[in-house]
Order: structure tokens, then C-alpha cells, then sequence
């Protein structure tokens, strides 16, 4: 049964101080729209709960990347084409330009936003594995102020997430220091853009003399959440790429992740596909550290 407008209220106070108190006096209340790609797909199928929206579309604040010597900020409210398309993003994160390119179709890639994406906490979404491998920071504000935590420790389970009912994502933010490290992502899934992953994975690692000093793992779909695989990165640490390297790592990820069985695969599907998307990754990673 589809949804009538006129069941729902939506509101756009114009600025971002605005949208904060409201928020702040009617915590839980009100649910923010910016792109609507998720919320409209929800009401017309007749199941948008939310009965109040404001909109955040037009949020000057929230649609900024800006760019430090060090640092790279993303808007919560910038598109995945905005994503795309940012030269720092580019040369800097270029795991997450590809991540962007995956995420629907250029429609939903010119207004879905990059705060709705994470907010919406779904654990296939495209872009957090390469977040994940990015080691980035997550900032939310409310009229109380501003906080930051990892990323990594944002989604609490199943469409949970730290985010208190006043607050809005305010941006993410990635530091410079992966231009020496390795890098791999990959999506499977029945196509790369508008269709929605199986399996996605993003790294990031360091090899010295041939062992690795240090690795990033994100994976969605085999999870309640984006996962970020510490138990697997624990069992690479100051190991060489060899035979039973990767064995062992296997092993980890095998016991790390929870895949479910769904209308797009099952759940053994999803840890075999994993597993060899790891090893995939470190082999790959072991050949291009030891080219001169």
C-alpha cells in the first residue's frame, strides 16, 4: 500500500542552527531528509514510519569538503558525485572515488549523500569498507556541541548507531598517510553500480621487508554491521605473505564474520567469497610490495 502525502509532515527551516534546535527540543521526532534515495523508496512502498521530516538538503555547512597539507573533510551532506569528482578525494582516497562509483546509479549518485549512506546503517552499503581501510573519524554535531569517534565504532548492530536522536552527521575525516600504503577493494554482486553488494571489502597495508606492519581491513554484507576484521588484521601483523599466512588469516576471517542467508545470496556463499577475496587481497598486495 502506497503512502499519502498528506499523512506526513516535512519542514525546512533553512539553516543548520535551526534544524539542530528543532531536533534538540523534539529529540526522536523528527527524521532528517537530504537526498531522499533511501526515505523515498520507503514511502512509496508504505513503509516510511517517520511521520515528521525536515529537510537538510539545502544545508550550506554540510555540503563542504575542504582540504588541508595533512587532512580531508567530507560534508555529510556531499553526494557521491561531489565524492566522485573531488580531485583531493582522487589522488588522496582513491578506494573511496571507486566506492562512490558503485553506490546506485548517476541519479541516485547526484543526491544520495554521504551522511545518509552511513546513517541509513545498512551493512552493505558500498562506501564504509573503504572508510574502514581509510581509518577515518566520524564527526556529529547537535545543539549541544560537536563530538568525534573512529568510525570503525560508530554502528552499534543492526540499523544501530551512535548517533544520539539531536544529532545529525556533520562530516568525515580522513587523514593523508595511506599515499605509500598498498591498497584493494573490491564489490560482487549481480553488477557493480545499481545493484547492491554480496560481498564488498576495502584495505589498506604496509609492507616492510616483506612482512606486514600494518593492515586495514573493511567488509560489508557479512555482518550486522560494516566490519571492520581485527581478529584477521591481529593474525597478519609482522607476517609474511606466505602459504600459511594466508591459511591462517582464512581461519580468522572464517570465525570473524556472520553472513545470513537473503534474496541476494547465502551465507555460505558470502564466507567462501570472502575468504578468497582476502586472499585475493593479500596476494595482490604481496606483488605489487615486492616490485622494485
Amino acid at each position: 500500500m502506497r503512502s499519502h502525502p498528506s499523512d506526513y509532515e516535512l519542514i525546512s527551516p533553512g539553516n543548520l542552527n535551526a534544524v539542530l534546535g528543532l531536533m534538540s527540543e523534539e529529540p526522536g521526532q523528527w527524521t532528517p531528509i537530504a537526498g531522499g534515495t533511501e526515505i523515498m523508496v520507503q514511502f512509496g512502498a508504505g513503509r516510511l514510519n517517520s511521520r515528521r521530516l525536515v529537510n537538510i538538503w539545502n544545508l550550506r555547512e554540510l555540503r563542504e569538503i575542504a582540504e588541508t597539507e595533512t587532512t580531508l573533510s567530507i560534508g555529510g551532506g556531499c553526494t557521491f558525485s561531489q565524492i566522485r569528482s573531488h580531485s583531493g578525494i582522487q589522488q588522496h582516497f582513491p578506494l573511496l572515488t571507486k566506492c562512490a562509483s558503485w553506490t546506485g546509479g548517476i541519479a541516485n549518485q547526484n543526491r544520495g549523500t554521504l551522511a545518509g549512506n552511513l546513517a541509513n546503517a545498512s551493512p552493505a552499503a558500498d562506501s564504509p569498507p573503504a572508510l574502514i581501510a581509510y581509518d577515518a573519524e566520524i564527526e556529529l554535531i547537535s545543539s549541544r556541541g560537536l563530538r568525534r569517534l573512529p568510525y570503525d565504532r560508530f554502528h552499534l548492530g543492526y540499523k544501530r548507531t551512535a548517533l544520539a536522536p539531536d544529532e545529525l552527521i556533520y562530516a568525515v575525516h580522513l587523514q593523508k598517510r595511506f599515499a605509500k600504503s598498498l591498497r584493494y577493494v573490491r564489490k560482487v554482486g549481480t553488477r557493480n553500480a545499481q545493484a547492491i553488494s554480496k560481498i564488498c571489502i576495502g584495505a589498506t597495508a604496509r609492507l616492510r621487508e616483506g612482512a606486514l606492519e600494518e593492515v586495514r581491513i573493511g567488509m560489508g554484507s557479512v555482518a550486522p554491521t560494516p566490519l571492520r576484521l581485527e581478529r584477521t588484521e591481529e593474525a597478519l601483523l609482522s607476517k609474511p605473505v606466505s602459504e600459511k599466512t594466508i591459511a591462517e588469516a582464512r581461519s580468522a576471517l572464517l570465525r570473524e564474520v556472520a553472513p545470513i542467508d537473503d534474496i541476494r545470496s547465502t551465507a555460505e556463499y558470502r564466507r567462501l567469497v570472502a575468504a578468497n577475496l582476502l586472499e585475493e587481497m593479500l596476494r595482490t598486495f604481496a606483488a605489487t610490495g615486492a616490485q622494485p
